[in-house]
């Protein structure tokens, strides 16, 4: 982001703080609430659980601009944190992320809790898209949330013994006992995966029908990774659906908090692995922020580059994919011909294709290779006509509008009611792009357009996808044409790693290299959420410092995870093949939803 840039978003955080923290102490007065400021500037609060339900209806329906969306609700383990200066005694903090689209600006609540007392009160008659994160929040931390409809583990297997992100909880499968599973084990393992309708408010029949309960997945071809979908049916109508997910859970967060900062990196490549480097984009940001690192333009425009590349590569699999769920088979072997042509390019600059980890604190990997240029200007010329030729095949097919127009709608509200993000919500006619209201890494310097659709049903979703691979074929057009000269990493001390010349002046710059290359730098304490526009939505990264060579806390909000639990909404009393256009219009990858 420009110098002019940076001042224009610290200047207007500044007055969002003032408004929002001058309404907050004025509606319930000053000494309800404790003010922490952050390395990012959002505004922070505590408060205290009592009033907790009475602010966050305040803030989504009466405040000015309102805040429609609760983006994130997490929790931190404080037990052995260090540097708190500031902050009110807990042993366990719960962490709710607002934003105000209207208002472009974000508000982070939290709630001080100890050891003996972990409970707070639901969120969910203010949003119902709180049920799965307090139902996170409970499994990894142990946190019960009063009032909440069936609190249950969400992403560790229902017989997991402990809460994973407690700081006592191991981090290594070397710190636990050996796994094994005979027989027995097996046959619990297995029985507690069983469904039971009772226990989700299900009724077995109706005065006039009996139901049949069906698994869909979580191995089947159209629920797109190992997920499943226990289906209340009356015949082929869908009664009822209940998502459920965690069987690719990898303990992502846990694992953001036992590396170092810089060996982190590639972690993240695996969260949504079709975004490839666009995942690395908010976390070094997030670093980069915090050590007070200016990134040179050229690193920029090309980091600029490469997360346009993925976004097209992830909407040709999702495009691809959606005509194959619905029963034209022949598009995705077309579209994998130019998914093809982008992951060459991807390799050329990179070395690698789907995960090529190759962002770094304070720039990229390596410069951009000799004739660089030609593939990628190759690309830009020819893919709109492939996508015109797609529309024909796909767009234009009677069988698929008659299969997607008008099911599994909703309107904008319902949006901010579920935290859908991205193309998800600009296909009900909200336009709101990271990419424009909240520019980053130099995008307000690009000319491109934000497509949205009005109907919000499985069509649009899909139509707004497919334009947003034309606008960004329009913004690598500009990053070819308009690539400056300089530096591919940023001359800061907390680079990582370092520039190599450095280590050969003397002994000194040699011992240094060394440790920043091994362990990478030492962040300053303190905390920073930092977010960009996904392939799928909105994806931030809560990083928290404790002054060390690794994060404390790692908390990567993902917009799958929102999107998949307001199936249910969408899908009851649509059919069993609906659901299924349903599903593959929402585009999610798992290890976005599970981490």
């Amino acid at each position: 982001m420009s110098d002019t840039a940076t001042e224009s978003v610290l200047k207007q955080q500044a007055e969002d703080l003032s408004a929002v923290v001058g309404a907050l102490y004025q509606r319930f007065g000053e000494s309800a609430f404790t003010l922490q400021r952050t390395a990012e500037g959002l505004p922070t609060l505590w408060l205290q659980r009592q009033s907790l339900l009475d602010v966050l209806r305040y803030l989504r329906r009466d405040y000015q601009p309102r805040f429609e969306m609760l983006l994130d609700i997490t929790a931190i383990d404080e037990r052995v944190r260090v540097h708190r200066e500031g902050q009110p005694e807990a042993d366990f903090t719960v962490v709710y992320h607002l934003i105000s689209f209207t208002g472009n600006c974000d508000v982070r609540l939290k709630i001080a809790l100890h050891e003996h007392d972990l409970n707070v009160p639901s969120a969910i008659p203010v949003w119902p898209s709180a049920n799965w994160y307090e139902r996170e929040v409970w499994d990894m931390f142990g946190i019960s949330f009063d009032g909440h409809p069936n609190l249950r583990r969400i992403l560790c297997p229902p017989t997991w013994q402990g809460h994973a992100l407690r700081k006592d909880h191991p981090a290594r499968a070397t710190e636990m006992e050996p796994y094994s599973l005979d027989d027995d084990i097996q046959d619990q393992e297995q029985s507690a995966l069983k469904f039971r309708p009772e226990e989700w408010g299900m009724k077995q029949q109706s005065d006039s029908s009996e139901f049949m309960f069906l698994n869909l997945g979580p191995n089947h071809p159209s629920v797109h990774g190992v997920f499943r979908i226990a289906l209340q049916l009356d015949g082929e109508i869908v009664v009822d659906a209940i998502p459920d997910i965690g069987y690719h859970h990898r303990g992502a967060e846990k694992m953001g908090e036992r590396q170092s900062w810089h060996t982190y990196i590639p972690y993240t490549d695996r969260v949504d692995y079709l975004g490839g480097v666009m995942n690395n984009l908010p976390y070094v940001m997030a670093l980069e922020q915090m050590c007070g690192i200016e990134v040179p333009e050229r690193v920029q425009v090309i980091r600029v580059m490469l997360c346009e590349f993925f976004r097209i590569a992830s909407h040709l699999l999702f495009y691809g994919t959606f005509a194959q769920d619905l029963g034209q088979l022949s598009p995705i072997f077309y579209m994998f011909v130019d998914r093809e042509k982008v992951f060459n390019i991807i390799e050329s600059i990179c070395g690698g294709r789907m995960h090529p980890s190759w962002f770094r604190i304070g720039g990229v990997a390596q410069d951009l290779p000799n004739g660089w240029d030609k593939r990628i200007r190759e690309f830009v010329d020819t893919f709109p006509a492939r996508l015109d030729e797609y529309d024909r095949m796909v767009m234009d097919n009677s069988i698929i509008r008659q299969r997607t127009r008008g099911i599994g709608a909703y309107d904008t509200e319902e949006a901010f009611d579920w935290g859908i993000t991205g193309p998800g919500l600009r296909a009900t006619g909200f336009e709101w792009d990271y990419r424009k209201d909240r520019p980053y890494s130099g995008y307000e310097n690009f000319d491109f357009d934000v497509p949205i659709a009005v109907n919000g049903d499985c069509y649009d979703r899909c139509a707004v996808r497919i334009e947003e691979m034309r606008q960004s074929t329009r913004i690598i057009r500009q990053c070819l044409e308009n690539m400056p000269e300089g530096p591919y990493k940023s001359q800061h001390a907390k680079t990582s790693p370092p520039i190599k010349e450095h280590a050969k002046q003397d002994i000194e710059s040699l011992i240094a290299h060394f440790l920043s290359v091994s362990w990478g730098p030492v962040v300053p304490p303190g905390e920073i959420t930092t977010g960009i526009e996904a392939t799928k939505g909105i994806n931030t990264y809560y990083l928290v410092s404790d002054g060390g060579v690794g994060s404390y806390r790692t908390r990567i909000r993902t917009p799958s995870f929102a999107h998949l639990q307001a199936i249910p909404y969408i899908s009851n009393g649509f059919m069993v093949a609906d659901l299924i256009a349903i599903v593959a219009s929402i585009d999610f990858v798992m290890a976005d939803v599970d981490r």
